[in-house]
């Protein structure tokens, strides 16, 4: 028996066709999706990492700016202390350097001067007194040039005046005081050392 197929062969080709284009356009779909949702998925999980990297770093930095300040304490606390040491280092220097002044200044005192005041401001020392004659006056300053302690003696001031019939001259001088200087440089205090 012969069969007959009135059908259009086009047709039926065509609705094949349409068939596996649909079944191709679901599975392009389906992959699609799959592929889409693979990258987002992949996407979230670098975003993820990477945020999970920026915390630990915020962290590090934290913890470092927590030791910078901590370093920038400690430095300023050596400052003060350094600073301390300095002052406690002039104290102990400028001791000795009061005891040599006092002890050049009676030594330069010529016989028949009298010291009324002596004032210091930094290096510069004052003396107002009494003196017998203007020779005891020059005879001072001449003492206060020789010393390794003392340097440019200016004499500001003398008023002569008669008292008791005796002369006297009230003088105001002025002279550098080099106990610092010497106090820094042990050479220049060896006796009779000019700086």
């Amino acid at each position: 028996m012969t069969k007959i197929n009135l059908l259009d062969w086009r047709a039926e080709r065509r609705a094949r066709r349409l068939e596996q284009f649909r079944n191709f356009m679901v599975l392009g779909l389906v992959v699609a999706v799959g592929i889409v949702a693979l990258g987002y998925l992949g996407m979230t999980n670098a975003i993820s990492q990477q945020q999970q990297r920026n915390d630990y770093l915020k962290q590090q930095i934290a913890e470092i700016d927590q030791k910078i300040k901590e370093i920038e304490d400690l430095e300023r606390t050596k400052q003060n202390l350094l600073a301390r040491m300095r002052v406690i280092e002039e104290l102990q220097g400028s001791r000795s350097a009061t005891v040599h002044f006092f002890d050049e200044l009676v030594n330069t005192i010529p016989d028949g001067i009298t010291l009324s005041s002596i004032k210091q401001v930094g290096d510069n020392v004052t003396i107002e007194g009494v003196a017998e004659s203007n020779g005891r006056i020059s005879s001072y300053i001449k003492s206060f040039e020789s010393s390794p302690w003392f340097a440019e003696p200016k004499l500001v001031v003398i008023k002569t005046s008669e008292k008791n019939k005796q002369r006297e001259g009230a003088f105001t001088l002025q002279v550098k005081n080099l106990t610092k200087a010497v106090k820094e440089d042990p050479a220049a205090a060896a006796p009779g050392a000019k700086p």
